[in-house]
């Protein structure tokens, strides 16, 4: 090696990272596809968790134990989460009949002007079920196979509810065990990464949960003044799609532009398009901003390429945690820089 010129040999030690990296990390997804019946819940927990530990905070604080807290907390989360998976399901189950036949109205018009292309959205719209039907259930079995989709998802969420308690409850020993898990010498550099890694998470789950609902109610409101049929079932869909960013919002916004091409003609689908890209205008440069700006910071084209990634991976589930799992990424790549750069200035 000593033959060799230096770039080079600087050049052959960052691919042999780069290859043990990759190495490690490819081993990493396998192992995570191979157990997932017990990751998938402990990612949803973590979520949870971080979208729900500023309020156990505040009721720890107030001087309530943290086990009562932490129970308090996830029957808090029963309750809303419950209730609104009741408001949008109804909302969609009222107002899918009336958004199906929106679209495929919308795509027998386009059918009209553009022929084949608008044929072929005729025939997505009219097997709009079936196709969601197989969608979701090639989803459900990627994540968990050999039982019911039904009896899969309430195992996965009482177990994630189980475990987002027991997280709460016992957050405040997470350093310790952390620390004591450490190699020696490293129990420091690690906290901070986890700090920084969840914090990232956190300031990801409550940002996107504030600005969903800001969109949403803009979106449902908006459609109600316009007369568009299915406001709630469009303001619904919004809501579910901004946690997978960029790609839900054109989906859902796309939704919402189609129905109300079809019901109320075209001036009033091209108020709705205006709606639709004064909330997006809102969304870009001021909410996530003004909210997410400092906790989670990537650019677009890598939320892209991570949620086309987690697609591949996991299916939906894949597209709804691979932004906040980058987002934890980031946040270790940001402090091993920082720490980084104050050791190079400490040493010069």
């Amino acid at each position: 090696m000593q033959l060799l010129p230096l770039p080079v040999r600087r050049l052959a030690a960052w691919c042999t990272v780069a290859l043990l990296v990759a190495g490690v990390v490819y081993v990493a997804v396998r192992l995570c596809a191979e157990f997932r019946t017990a990751v998938v819940p402990v990612l949803l927990a973590l979520l949870g968790t971080a979208l729900l530990g500023p309020f156990h905070r505040r009721l720890v604080k107030a001087g309530v134990n943290r086990g009562v807290a932490a129970g308090l907390t996830c029957v808090a989360v029963v309750c809303v989460v419950g209730g609104a998976v009741y408001i949008v399901v109804a909302a969609l189950i009222d107002s899918g009949e009336q958004i199906v036949a929106s679209l495929r109205r919308a795509a027998q018009g386009i059918a009209e002007h553009f022929g084949a292309a608008g044929t072929s959205l005729d025939d997505l719209a009219s097997n709009a079920r079936e196709l969601l039907g197989r969608f979701g259930g090639t989803a459900a079995s990627g994540v968990i196979s050999g039982v019911s989709v039904v009896g899969e998802a309430i195992a996965m969420a009482v177990l994630a509810l189980l475990l987002v308690f027991f997280f709460l409850r016992d957050s405040h020993r997470a350093t310790g065990t952390l620390r004591s898990l450490s190699p020696r010498g490293a129990a420091d550099s690690v906290e901070a990464m986890a700090r920084r890694a969840y914090q990232a998470v956190e300031g990801f789950m409550r940002g996107t949960t504030f600005i969903a609902l800001i969109d949403a109610l803009c979106i449902t409101v908006g459609l109600l003044v316009l007369d568009v049929p299915g406001a709630v079932g469009l303001g619904a869909l919004v809501f579910v799609g901004a946690y997978i960013p960029y790609l839900g919002a054109f989906v859902s916004g796309a939704v919402a532009v189609l129905v109300a091409l079809a019901d109320r003609g075209f001036v009033i689908a091209l108020w709705a398009l205006g709606l639709v890209l004064a909330v997006q205008v809102l969304e870009g440069h001021v909410l996530q901003p003004m909210i997410q700006s400092r906790t989670v910071q990537m650019h677009p084209a890598v939320v892209m390429v991570t949620i086309t990634a987690g697609a591949s991976v996991a299916g939906i589930l894949g597209m709804l945690l691979a932004v906040p799992l980058t987002a934890a990424g980031f946040g270790v790549v940001h402090e091993l820089r920082d720490r980084y750069a104050a050791s190079a200035s400490s040493d010069s």
